[in-house]
This record gives structure tokens, C-alpha cells and sequence, in this order.
């Protein structure tokens, strides 16, 4: 339920229709609210004041004609801005990010004004009528026509901010500390804890991992285990962790995890396997079915490969012949080693979940420095060994996140990573610019051989944050 619940909150997130819709629906209740307001009220109140004077039934038609008219024209012409927009960012930076742009609070309200506007307007517009159209008696609610009026101020002022607000978020720094903002909020959210908790002794509870789920398990062994399959094709979007871990304390069961969020799965593929067999009914299997959410694309929601992978798309396009943009590679290498950094200095959870009562519950999926590291500065050393001021930068990316860096293994991933790009420049530069690349390694190398190589790293601030 969960799983549903929060796969639907984030498709009507980046929807472009929910916001406006849930606007116009607010406008019709204003509407019907205000001019029963106005039945009751009246507005004779308002001849005293010369800014509030009671409008006639022609005038008051005319000021919402032409507020009306105007709104729907310019809320057309919002639409069309916002399609060029997409279309745009969906060319220039890849069309994985679509979403971020569609789910863009600032356009959603744009166009939500407007067509709220229009709608208030027409609704109010009907129900002004003059003595001779009812019979004896008219009907002008001239409280609801100044709250009209109310709202095409606003909807200017907010067409004011539209034009501000389009170009400068399609500016690649604002797209790229979109995604490198929510990358940060994902580790922060999603380290160290995932699902259940992380075992006190590993090393204890890696023994009492079933023997079904051991490499060295038989085949009469490896067959003592129920699969729950997967009833749609997709994309894993959420998991409900703690659905997961609460069924499985309740049938006493370990659990195997065969996807994570942001795997694609098809239907009749093992979504888990169980042990025991015997102690996973139907309406269990159907219950761990159900902590999977599974949708057509990915989601940021609990996948931070997801956001790497925004962040190494862009990267990728920018040091392309065709683009030729190192210094957009650049930034997401800024914000990729923001990210690495943060998650250096965090205690990455264990592949092994227990329950409250520290008993062996989930086999999840092990998360990984390296595994992270080869996801970001893997996949582009090919890309950033082509360009000089990409491999600078790329190698100070590296010092910045070793920074962060205390454990020895840690730091063997970051040198293997420093001696990969070297390599590959060794093939696609020449000349000087390979010179400046060999050189700037070897500082890099040198200084992570040190016991101090932190002070070392801070003293060399010269070229650690240097013009690359």
C-alpha cells in the first residue's frame, strides 16, 4: 500500500496537470463562494469609497470579458513557452530529464494561475444579470468582481516572474544543481540506515545467513527456497523497506532482495526469494509483490544511481565532439564530488538487515563506496581523458573527495581511479597537455602516499582548487 501510495505521490509531483487542476478546482469553489457572499452582503457598502464603487451589470461584464479573455490567451502562451523549454533541455541535456522539469512547482503555478483566473472569471461572469434580463431586479456581485480584479494582479505579477523564472532554469548550472541537490538530500536521507539495521557483529550474523543463499549451496540445497515473482514489467521506482522487514519478522523468514530501486524488472522474474518455503503462503508472496512499486521510467525517489547518472548523462553530452563544452563537464564534476565526499565520511549500511531483536531478516542489495565511485568518476574518465581541463579538474575532483576519506580502501579506489584516467589520457592526448595531466597526477599520487595526506591535499590548495 505504501509502495502505491508513494509511486503515486511522485508521478502526480511531476506531472504537469495536478497543480493547475487542483487551481481550478479551488477557483470554481471561490467562485460559487463569493458570489453567494455577495447575495448575502450586498455592495452597497462600497459606493462610500471612490477606489470600491459598486459596478454596473455592463461594466462589470466587460471587466471580467476582458480579464477572462486575456487569461486564457496567456495562459495558451505559457504552455507553448513551457514546451519549447522541455523540448529544449530535452535535446541539450538528455530526455531523463524531462521529469525535473515537469515537475517544476514554478511553471506548474504559472499555468495554474492563469487558467484559475479564467475559470473564476467565467464562472462570476454568468451570474451577472441587469434588471430588464431577470424581471424586475439585477444582480451585480461586486465583491467577487473586485476579487477578479485581485487576480489579474497577481496573474501578472506572476507572468513577471514567468519570464524570469524559464530561462534562468534552463541555465545548465540550475539544471545541474537541481539534480546535484537532490543527490545530496538522497545520501543524506539514505545513509546509513536502509532497510531494518545494520547488525552489530557482521561477522556473526554472516554465519546465520541460510544455506540456500551461500555461493557454495548444492543444488538440492539451493532449491530450499520459495520465489515470489514479479507481476508487472518495469522499473522498481520504491520499496517499501519497512513493509519488507515487517513481514518477515511476522512469518519468521529471511529474505533474499533480487532488484533494487532503479532495476528493471519483467514479469516472472524473482522479486525475492523466502526462507523458509514452507512459511511463505500466497497471501505473503502477495504482500512482498506489493512493497514494490513498478513504473515505466526511473524515479529519484529511493534510487541515487538515478541522479549519478543525470549527473554523468550531462557530462558525457558536454565533452562530446559534437558539443565541445568542457567547462559543463565541470560543474558535474563539482557537484559529483560534493556528493562523493559527503557519502566518504558516512558508514555505508551492511547488505545484511536485522530486526529489533537483532535477528537476520533482509539480504538487500550491498551499497558500496566503489560501487558509487565506478557509477560517477568510472563512467566518465573515458570521457574527461579526451579533454585537458576536464582531467584537471576531474584528478582535483578526486583530492576533494579524499579529503572526506579514512578508511585505506577508500583511498585504493580513489588512486585506481587517478591512475585509470591517466591511462587513458596516455591515448587520446598528446604533447602538453598530457605533460599537465602526468604531472598533476603524480601530485595527486604522491600526496595520498602520505600518513598526512589530508594537511598534504590542504596545502596544495594551488592546484587542489586550482584553474583547471
Amino acid at each position: 500500500m505504501k509502495a502505491g501510495f508513494r509511486r503515486l505521490t511522485d508521478y502526480l509531483g511531476s506531472s504537469y496537470w495536478f497543480v493547475p487542476t487542483v487551481m481550478a478546482i479551488a477557483a470554481v469553489l471561490l467562485a460559487g463562494g463569493m458570489v453567494a457572499l455577495d447575495s448575502k452582503v450586498g455592495s452597497s457598502w462600497m459606493d462610500g469609497y471612490v477606489w470600491l464603487y459598486a459596478s454596473r451589470p455592463d461594466g462589470a461584464r466587460q471587466v471580467l470579458s476582458s480579464v477572462g479573455g486575456s487569461m486564457i490567451t496567456v495562459a495558451g502562451t505559457v504552455f507553448s513557452v513551457t514546451i519549447a523549454a522541455v523540448v529544449y533541455a530535452s535535446g541539450q541535456y538528455g530526455p531523463r530529464l524531462l521529469t525535473n522539469f515537469m515537475r517544476d512547482r514554478g511553471n506548474q503555478v504559472t499555468l495554474g494561475t492563469f487558467i484559475a483566473t479564467f475559470l473564476y472569471c467565467l464562472l462570476v461572469l454568468r451570474t451577472i444579470h441587469s434588471a430588464d434580463e431577470s424581471g424586475g431586479y439585477g444582480f451585480v456581485p461586486n465583491l467577487a468582481l473586485l476579487v477578479g480584479v485581485l487576480l489579474a494582479l497577481c496573474s501578472i505579477a506572476v507572468l513577471i516572474y514567468f519570464i524570469h523564472h524559464v530561462p534562468s532554469k534552463i541555465h545548465i548550472n540550475s539544471v545541474i544543481e537541481d539534480v546535484g541537490d537532490r543527490l545530496l538530500r538522497g545520501i543524506d536521507d539514505r545513509f546509513p540506515r536502509f532497510v531494518g539495521s545494520s547488525p552489530d557483529d557482521h561477522a556473526t550474523t554472516a554465519t546465520n545467513v541460510p544455506d540456500t543463499f551461500r555461493d557454495d549451496a548444492n543444488a538440492s540445497v539451493g532449491k530450499q527456497r520459495r520465489i515470489v515473482t514479479a507481476k508487472d514489467t518495469g522499473y522498481i521506482q520504491f520499496l517499501d523497506d519497512e513493509a519488507v522487514l515487517r513481514l518477515a519478522s511476522k512469518h519468521d523468514l529471511v529474505l533474499r532482495l533480487q532488484y533494487q530501486p532503479g532495476d528493471f524488472v519483467h514479469v516472472g522474474r524473482a522479486l525475492v526469494e523466502v526462507w523458509p518455503p514452507e512459511q511463505c503462503d500466497d497471501a505473503c508472496a502477495s504482500d512482498l509483490r506489493d512493497a514494490f512499486a513498478v513504473g515505466s521510467r526511473r524515479s529519484a525517489l529511493q534510487d541515487l544511481r538515478f541522479l549519478v547518472d543525470e549527473l554523468v548523462e550531462i557530462a558525457a553530452r558536454a565533452l562530446s565532439p559534437g558539443v565541445n563544452d568542457p567547462f559543463t563537464a565541470v560543474t558535474c564534476l563539482d557537484w559529483l564530488s560534493a556528493a562523493m565526499s559527503d557519502l566518504a565520511g558516512r558508514s555505508l549500511p551492511s547488505h545484511l538487515r536485522v530486526d529489533d531483536a537483532g535477528a537476520l531478516r533482509v539480504i538487500a542489495h550491498p551499497t558500496t563506496f566503489a560501487s558509487l565511485m565506478d557509477r560517477s568518476f568510472g563512467a566518465l574518465a573515458q570521457y574527461c581523458a579526451a579533454d585537458m581541463v576536464a582531467s584537471l579538474r576531474y584528478l582535483n575532483a578526486l583530492g576533494e573527495v579524499s579529503l572526506d576519506c579514512d578508511e585505506p580502501d577508500r583511498l585504493t579506489t580513489i588512486r585506481l581511479y587517478a591512475d585509470r584516467l591517466e591511462e587513458l589520457a596516455g591515448e587520446a592526448l598528446r604533447g602538453f597537455n598530457l605533460t599537465r595531466v602526468r604531472t598533476r597526477t603524480g601530485e595527486l599520487r604522491t600526496a595520498l602516499d602520505q600518513p598526512d595526506y589530508k594537511r598534504r591535499l590542504r596545502d596544495g590548495t594551488a592546484w587542489l582548487a586550482g584553474t583547471a
